[in-house]
């Protein structure tokens, strides 16, 4: 290894603080250093390469070392390398806004740019509360999300999300968040107390939650609903036949807003460019992030519904929230060139048409004993690890803390597969390639995969 190599490795381990890390784990070990990408492909430091099976993190839609979105953002940096949108515009921002709400379902034309997704939910929740103050409901302030969902780690998305552990360090957080059931089928006996509901019958079951909810809090306290088309924390949750429909209906009947939380789910992670296009629903809000650049450049964004802006255009009000660099000149460049790519190239026809046989892949691991449930939607697949395929018996805390940081993790990528190994809920997989990936990728997945839960089954 070269001088340069070594002072990269030391300053990682010395100066750099990771995200969601236990850095215990690497007081005597490397941090693993990815220094390019190609394709569905990533190589760390040593040269070793990897199947880049989350999409960096459901990220990377067109693939790494994509040189016409590099180049896009060279050329805008040149031009005008930052303006803000503080009650100014620049091309770039506007094209994009049109071209987002062009592709938008319903009537969602407003678009406010933000850095992240976390920044667009905590975008949407403001929103709620400031239209239903401007529109002569002031109490309307509180929101209603799902068991084991993440929506962020601002102080508001945090609020929203249902993971107790995340939220624990950080309390007192942002009052008014209510949690209901999510649409995890596969767990839907417990999670009611009555057996053999259809997919259809949990999915009503579900959505009514969400109208018990509201009822409880009382309609007039209640602003928003926050789901997402396939929920990601839990290990992609798709939702029953006619939950979002139902969902619909409820917060219609309520006034509720329906926000879409799409930061993951938009940009052809499900073979469509919303989710309400793969599950026929048309949201009051849609936050998105992550694919709108692939990941060359961050950027995220709240579309709105036309009437939630109406407000707006009279007298002095102003929605009084921003972000520095919030639709910045060469991340919105860099979108729209991405979009490019989506549409030359047909990245959504092309997800759409290997869907059945990516889920064929990861249907076939069923056989092995540790595989419980396998379910998701596009390229956006969890696999459910169970101790007792037929009670569906789950592991301990501490059995699952072996299983997945003490083998799992480290095994799938020392086999060549990044991916996410979580247990936000019971223990899964989590795969999300990028959408170029095809057969090929997925043979590969589907082996490495089989042959590391074979290990750990063996480990048990």
């Amino acid at each position: 290894m070269t001088q340069p190599e070594n002072d990269i490795l030391k300053a990682a381990h010395d100066n750099l603080w990771l995200h969601f890390t236990r850095h215990s784990a690497y007081e005597q070990a490397e941090i693993p250093t990815i220094v390019r990408g190609e394709g569905s492909y990533i190589y760390d430091i040593h040269g070793k390469r990897y199947l880049d099976g989350l999409a960096g993190l459901f990220v990377v839609q067109a693939g790494h070392g994509r040189s016409e979105l590099a180049e896009a953002a060279a050329k805008q940096a040149q031009e005008l390398a930052f303006f803000p949108l503080w009650s100014y515009a620049h091309p770039k921002a506007a094209e994009l806004a049109e071209r987002l709400a062009a592709m938008a379902p319903g009537d969602l034309n407003r678009v406010f740019f933000t850095t992240g997704g976390g920044e667009a939910v905590e975008t949407a929740w403001k929103l709620a509360k400031q239209y239903f103050k401007l529109t002569g409901k002031p109490l309307k302030h509180k929101v209603i999300s799902r068991q084991i969902a993440y929506h962020g780690t601002p102080q508001g998305a945090l609020s929203i999300t249902g993971i107790p552990a995340f939220k624990q360090m950080f309390e007192p957080l942002v009052p008014g968040s209510v949690r209901v059931p999510n649409t995890n089928h596969y767990r839907a006996d417990e999670i009611t107390g009555v057996k053999g509901m259809t997919p259809e019958e949990y999915g009503i079951w579900a959505a009514d939650r969400v109208a018990r909810a509201i009822e409880m809090e009382g309609p007039d306290t209640v602003a928003a609903v926050f789901a997402e088309p396939v929920q990601n924390a839990g290990g992609c949750f798709p939702p029953p036949p006619g939950y979002w429909q139902r969902l619909r209906e409820i917060c219609d009947e309520y006034d509720v807003l329906l926000v879409s939380d799409e930061v993951i789910c938009a940009f052809g992670r499900l073979g469509t460019m919303f989710g309400g296009e793969k599950f026929d629903y048309v949201p009051d809000i849609i936050t998105c992030a992550k694919g709108m650049t692939s990941g060359y450049s961050p950027i995220g964004a709240m579309i709105a519904h036309d009437r939630l802006f109406e407000p707006f255009k009279d007298g002095d009000n102003m929605f009084a929230h921003g972000y520095t660099f919030g639709g910045h000149p060469v991340s919105a460049a860099v979108a729209l060139a991405n979009l490019d790519i989506f549409e030359r190239e047909d990245l959504l026809g092309h997800v759409t048409r290997n869907e059945p046989l990516f889920q064929a892949t990861l249907d076939g691991l069923r056989d092995l004993p540790i595989v419980g449930d396998v379910r998701g939607s596009g390229y956006f697949w969890g696999i459910e690890l169970v101790k007792d395929k037929t009670t569906k018996e789950t592991f301990t805390a501490d059995e699952s803390e072996r299983l997945l940081r003490g083998f799992l993790s480290k095994a799938l990528f020392d086999a060549g597969l990044y991916c996410r190994a979580d247990d936000r809920g019971d223990p899964v997989i989590q795969l999300a390639p990028p959408l170029i990936a095809g057969p090929r990728e997925f043979d590969e997945i589907g082996s490495i995969l089989r042959s590391v839960l074979t290990e750990a089954w063996s480990r048990l």
